[in-house]
């Protein structure tokens, strides 16, 4: 991959009030659809999860209604004491329109972010392959100014005319030139500022940030979307909130070993660990040797049945070449995701005479919480040696091995082939 030469952020717009679903709200407590709870959270708050655990985002911007915004913000900090996600959140109030609201968002954004993603909140399903495929292109190409995800229509779809006789078909578009357009979008932070100004000062309406890009003449590249990323838009949606499915654990374990003397500077649960001084600890691999996401990979693909990551990621594939195991990580979590998999807890041991781990004890346990978006209980690590033993005892190498467990959610098609 490329490498990363600016800041990934996320605009999160919370701000909308959705009179469609006000009744149904109230009904159940919240002022508004983004504040509903599910899985013991505002629904909000589950796209901060899934944001927040994508390796390439440094932070969001989470956008409120302005006479809700204290409420939210003391939401927020709880939610934060309870489960950091791992990067910093910046809290602002919306505008009227949705445009508003993501113009009031980007003038919150550091100088140093230099692709921001815009997302509804009123998606709460999405997954970190689809927020890392459509971020990525843009940290690697030059010739694009925004990326959006987009479905293929599976109607045929009319242009119709509205006549006193009523409404009549007018025309019938090629579908294979049209998609369903989702969010998150993504875009370059510098050309996302201008598009909104030009809108602002020419009185533009549009329903999403790629129009303006569109209507400046800039380049908007659509990638695959996602299927399972619903909207929350009507009353009848608010089945899609129901948690359907028998529910059966499952448990995983994985080991991995890597030999030191390699180019690859030592990483240890996505954290960089210092050296010795005099001390040859560089990781022999092909990836980035995280030897201990390596582990933890494989115990997911364990509670799967999904084989190991010698199969899904070959040494042989020049495509993970010095890859980043966060983002192999990201794969397989998505892997498990669509068979219906849960990670819920991961017990972790490094086995190294060298370097000491103790002091990165917490850092690394917080960054692979972030990872697998678990609060910080639900993942243990520990570091010991082998009293000076053997292969890492002589320092010739590191171990890891994880044990991993999982709620999968059974399908009856399931139950009946094996009942």
């Amino acid at each position: 991959m490329a490498e990363q030469t600016h800041e990934c952020w996320s605009i999160l717009l919370a701000a909308g009030r959705g009179e469609r679903l006000a009744g149904a709200c109230a009904a159940r407590g919240a002022a508004a659809k983004q504040f509903l709870s599910w899985k013991g959270a505002p629904l909000w708050w589950h796209s901060v999860a899934v944001l927040a655990s994508v390796p390439l985002m440094h932070g969001i911007v989470l956008v409120f209604p302005p006479d809700l915004l204290e409420s939210a913000r003391r939401e927020a900090q709880i939610l934060v004491e309870r489960r950091h996600p791992g990067v910093p959140l910046i809290i602002q109030a919306g505008g009227f329109r949705r445009q508003d609201s993501v113009r009031s968002g980007l003038e919150v954004l550091p100088a140093s972010c230099g692709v921001v993603l815009v997302h509804d909140a009123a998606r709460p399903f999405l997954s970190p392959a689809l927020v890392t495929r459509t971020a990525a292109p843009l940290l690697k190409r030059n010739d694009i100014d925004g990326v959006i995800p987009g479905l293929p229509l599976t109607d045929t779809v009319k242009e119709v005319s509205v006549t006193a006789h009523g409404v009549l078909a007018a025309c019938t578009p090629d579908r294979t030139r049209l998609r369903a357009v989702q969010t998150p979008q993504a875009f370059r932070a510098d050309v996302l500022r201008l598009a909104h100004a030009r809108a602002d000062a020419e009185g533009w309406e549009v329903t999403d940030d790629a129009s303006l890009l569109e209507r400046c003449g800039r380049a908007v590249l659509i990638v695959d979307g996602d299927e399972g990323n619903r909207k929350i838009t009507l009353p009848e949606d608010l089945e899609m909130l129901r948690e359907n499915g028998e529910k059966q654990p499952c448990c995983g374990w994985g080991y991995d070993v890597h030999r030191y003397g390699g180019i690859r500077p030592l990483r240890i649960g996505g954290i960089s660990i210092p050296c010795p001084e005099g001390a040859n600890l560089g990781i022999v691999a092909h990836s980035d040797g995280d030897v201990l996401l390596h582990a933890l990979m494989d115990a997911i693909l364990g509670c799967m049945g999904g084989g190991d990551i010698g199969r899904m990621f070959p040494d042989s594939d020049p495509r993970w070449e010095n890859a980043s195991s966060s983002l192999m990580l990201e794969h397989v979590l998505d892997k498990a995701a669509k068979s219906g998999i849960r990670v819920t807890h991961a017990d972790l041991t490094v086995i190294a005479q060298k370097p000491k781990l103790a002091p990165h004890a917490g850092e690394i346990v917080r960054n692979v919480a972030r990872l697998l978006r678990l609060p910080l209980g639900h993942v243990n690590f520990k570091a010991t040696t082998e009293e000076g033993l053997g292969f890492t005892g002589e320092v010739r190498g590191i171990k890891a091995a994880a044990m991993v467990m999982g709620l999968r959610e059974e399908s009856g098609a399931w139950r009946e082939e094996c009942c």
